[in-house]
């Protein structure tokens, strides 16, 4: 059997190369890792509803239930991204992935609203000791023509943890309470948390470094003169501020007239983050043969048919636009995600921690202020809002590709 010689170098260095089994259990270390996130990071969206009623708050109030806790996580990712080239990649992601699936069954207990929100707070800052540490190992470990296949799996664990979040919480708040969710789905990720400790390899190409915070911040901010890479945080701020948006206010609009759908119902429609599963994976496989921007572009496109389409009422239109958005998304969002690695020229993880800073701002910042377009002006206020950011988002990749 002959080896491409390549592939020879990236055994010998060490790397972790597509098709080996060490890559293989890396990847779904990993893919765990972001199930977690994920699954408890969104639990609370499709149950928001509920707790209008439970809690005698407004939407846009109870939409802090997910914006407080992307907010904090916005700004934990800042801290942790710089401490993880100090103390290592596993060891923060370990510490966080426990610590953020004891505190969904803390959550549980909670006797008010305002309790909720503090230790969901609490939890974004548990949250944000994951992802870009995350997309750090993977740039460091990872064979760099292996790089997009497993930036697209581990995306994809973003889109099966969110959705079982979703599906848990809807199901178990019918038949049982939001409580009974929690404590089910606080449990699983206690149960991953620990496969994940003992699944992921040790990183073989990250050096730490003493802990100089003036070093570490001229390091970060050094990022922001790089002008494709502002222009690719930018993206993730629009993007995801459009498409958290819609799914804030979905279950809203789904459980009013004409649709009266149930939590249940609402939750198991989430099933379409399955198609991101494959998106992620399959845009991240073709930016590797060819322009990475211009499937940004693509995936941006995809997410304005997307809105489109739900401004029909009927429902068969409302799912066929959320399958269409979701697949536009979280294909623009893995391709845009592993470009940051791949154009980063030193301190990956303080990279990746800023995209996905802006990615979570777009989260906390679109998703509330979603909140005054659903109140003001119904559903079509909301396709609007988020129509305008999908737009801009695609322009600036048609910047990044001038640029690149």
């Amino acid at each position: 059997m002959t080896i491409n010689k390549n592939e020879g170098t990236a055994i010998k260095k060490g790397y972790l190369q597509q098709g080996t089994p060490a890559f293989k259990k890396a990847n779904f270390a990993l893919f765990t890792a972001a199930f977690i996130t994920f699954s408890n990071l969104y639990m609370t969206q499709s149950i928001l509803p509920v707790f209008t009623e439970e809690f005698h708050v407004t939407p846009t109030m109870a939409s802090l239930s997910l914006s407080l806790t992307t907010l904090s996580l916005a700004f934990g990712l800042l801290i942790f991204g710089s401490l993880s080239e100090a103390w290592g990649r596993k060891n923060i992601m370990s510490v966080c992935i426990i610590i953020a699936a004891v505190l969904t069954v803390v959550i549980a207990f909670s006797p008010n609203f305002e309790l909720l929100l503090a230790l969901r707070v609490l939890q974004g800052l548990a949250f944000a000791g994951i992802p870009s540490i995350a997309m750090a190992y993977l740039g460091e470990e990872i064979e760099g023509n292996s790089l997009g296949a497993a930036m697209g799996l581990y995306i994809s664990g973003n889109t099966i943890g969110g959705l079982a979040g979703r599906v848990i919480m809807g199901t178990m708040t019918d038949l049982f309470s939001w409580k009974a969710g929690m404590l089910c789905l606080g449990s699983i990720s206690l149960i991953a948390g620990i496969y994940f400790i003992w699944a992921l390899p040790p990183s073989k190409h990250f050096a730490s470094r003493p802990l100089n915070l003036k070093t570490l911040f001229g390091s970060l901010t050094s990022h922001l003169k790089n002008p494709v890479l502002v222009l690719l945080f930018f993206i993730a701020l629009f993007l995801m501020g459009s498409f958290v948006t819609i799914f804030n206010y979905l279950g809203f609009k789904l459980a009013e007239p004409p649709y009266h759908l149930s939590m249940t119902i609402i939750g198991w429609l989430f099933l379409v983050y399955l198609v991101g599963t494959f998106s992620s994976a399959w845009f991240g496989m073709l930016g590797d043969k060819a322009s990475r921007p211009m499937f940004i572009i693509i995936g941006a496109l995809l997410m304005v048919l997307g809105v489109l389409l739900t401004l029909p009422v009927h429902l068969f239109y409302q799912v066929l636009g959320i399958v269409v958005l979701t697949f536009g998304f979280f294909g623009a969002h893995s391709v845009a995600s592993g470009l940051v690695s791949k154009l980063a020229t030193h301190d990956i993880a303080q990279a990746s921690s800023l995209y996905l800073f802006a990615y979570y701002m777009g989260s906390s910042i679109g998703g509330s202020a979603g909140g005054l377009f659903w109140s003001h002006f119904g559903w079509a206020g909301v396709a609007g809002f988020t129509a305008v950011l999908v737009v801009v988002s695609a322009f600036l990749a048609l910047q990044v590709k001038k640029l690149c």
